[in-house]
């Protein structure tokens, strides 16, 4: 029996399976796509996925600074 039914000629998706939505960007720390493009990910057309793909390099997940620390709570920044 053939797996051939199974096999699509599509963009593999960008999850790596490390599916965390940081709070102020909104996009997943994983793969830096929004929760609108995992939700609707299965549905877009070839050429919106290819899109999404060319952008996520250019994203930035996770803001680059650091949240606080002792510092920030402290009420010293």
């Amino acid at each position: 029996m053939s797996d051939d039914v199974w096999k699509r000629q599509e963009i593999e998706s960008p999850c790596i399976k490390l599916c965390v939505i940081h709070p102020e960007t909104r996009l997943c720390t994983g793969c830096a796509r929004s929760i609108d493009e995992i939700t609707r990910w299965s549905k877009m057309s070839a050429p919106e996925r290819a899109e999404v793909m060319a952008e996520l390099p250019s994203r930035s997940a996770a803001p680059k600074g650091r949240r606080g620390g002792r510092a920030a709570r402290s009420g010293r920044r």
